[in-house]
């Protein structure tokens, strides 16, 4: 009896421990989380070159919380370095003129313009009625872990649409 005492007291322990607060959940649900303490090498990325501007009595203004010439841009740098273009990236008002079709046609019958925030709501009350439950003695992604029971079973779906007469791409066989 004292050593299953014992071990339910040090499972208790852990699962105390392992618990994250509702902003950490947030951040990290779609990341493994580094075991061994050391840094993430792929997470390090070398500084631009300094620039100096043409005359040093014409300095550009300072931008309070805005971009630097020499601020990381990771997702623009492989946007470029694929042969796109690295401006369509910045936040621009409204819809754009490549997708105006398309909100159009999804908005045919209306929409709703808060469902963004609706569905934030949702899923964060949905993962803490699961949060009880999410923790784990080994690590595993936690995306996977909290949404696995809400994932289609992507053959049986090929086969059902199959039986219904749509006109399916072929898929590779199943393991």
């Amino acid at each position: 009896m004292p050593r299953a005492l014992i071990i339910l007291s040090l499972v208790a322990l852990t699962a105390c421990g392992s618990r994250q607060d509702t902003a950490d959940r947030d951040t990290n649900l779609r990341q493994l989380r580094n075991a061994s303490g050391a840094p993430e090498e792929f997470s390090i990325v070398p500084a631009k070159p300094l620039q100096a501007p043409e005359s040093l009595t014409a300095l550009p203004e300072p931008t309070p919380g805005g971009s630097n010439r020499t601020d990381q841009t990771p997702l623009k740098d492989a946007v470029a370095a694929l042969g796109g273009a690295p401006s369509r990236l910045d936040a621009r008002e409204g819809i754009g003129a490549g997708d105006q079709a398309l909100v159009a046609r999804a908005s045919r019958f209306g929409r709703d313009q808060n469902i963004r925030v609706e569905l934030a709501e949702a899923d964060q009350a949905f993962r803490e009625r699961r949060s009880f439950f999410n923790w784990r003695l080994i690590p595993e992604d936690t995306y996977n872990r909290i949404y696995r029971n809400q994932a289609l079973d992507p053959y049986a779906t090929l086969d059902a649409a199959r039986r219904a007469g749509a006109r399916t791409p072929s898929a590779p066989p199943e393991e």
